[in-house]
């Protein structure tokens, strides 16, 4: 437990290095990325829409959100695949 909080630490430290020194403002930053989980809601929403006849439901939430709005399709594609064949 104490591990998995320490690198969630050490990523949060990296990423406030790294923005920065970076040209796009912490704020601005925070706006695109809510964007993109928007977006990410609205991709998991179409996928569940048409995919539920095929017995396939991937939940929407602020994780999953997140990775289908920062990878796009492929996120969206790739949570599919996990909820199919892993879980």
């Amino acid at each position: 437990m104490y591990i998995a909080g320490s690198i969630v630490v050490f990523i949060l430290l990296i990423s406030l290095l790294a923005s920065l020194s970076s040209p796009v403002k912490p704020a601005q930053l925070a706006g695109i990325l809510f964007v993109k989980v928007i977006v990410g809601t609205f991709f998991l929403f179409l996928l569940n829409s048409f995919s539920g006849d095929y017995g396939l439901h991937v939940p929407i939430n602020l994780v999953t959100s997140t990775i289908a709005g920062v990878l796009g399709i492929t996120g969206v594609a790739a949570l599919a695949v996990i909820q199919l064949w892993i879980l």
